[in-house]
């Protein structure tokens, strides 16, 4: 599915769904056949909780510390982590033996971080500046609504 048009439904279901998160993790994984796992985690008091997700298999990782591994690092700068190799990247808290690379986009709400989606790809380097520039329009949106 190309950007713009998935950027357009994902406004709709942010619209109309009455289960925003899970709708919009739903929709990214059925949708872009490189998007292995599809995750939100929420900011609670200081961890990351899993709130949503789709995928083959759950994660273990359901409580991760801020400023741990790639996700709890994204929630600690405020800034996107794309990951080519996450073998290559002592900070990966490993999840499934088929992961390769992962994106981790902060949703923020009046300047402070309150969840992130988490992708990971079975495929290595799966994930481009265009799908950052897509996640980070689609945390915006979610980041007003929630």
């Amino acid at each position: 599915m190309d950007y713009i048009k998935a950027e357009e439904e994902i406004k709709n279901v942010i619209t109309n769904s009455s289960n925003v998160l899970d709708d919009v993790v739903n929709f990214l994984y059925e949708n872009f056949k490189n998007y292995s796992w599809v995750g939100i985690y929420i900011v609670k008091e200081n961890n990351l909780i899993l709130r949503s997700w789709n995928g083959p298999h759950s994660t273990e990782h359901v409580k991760i510390p801020i400023g741990e591994g790639i996700c709890g690092s994204a929630a600690s700068t405020g800034k996107t982590e794309l990951i080519d190799d996450v073998h290559k990247d002592s900070r990966y808290l490993s999840c499934f033996v088929t992961t390769r690379s992962e994106i981790v986009v902060p949703i923020k709400k009046d300047g402070k971080i309150i969840a992130e989606i988490d992708i990971d790809s079975d495929i290595p380097a799966a994930f481009s500046k265009q799908d950052a520039v897509f996640l980070e329009k689609i945390a915006d949106m979610l980041g007003k609504h929630m």
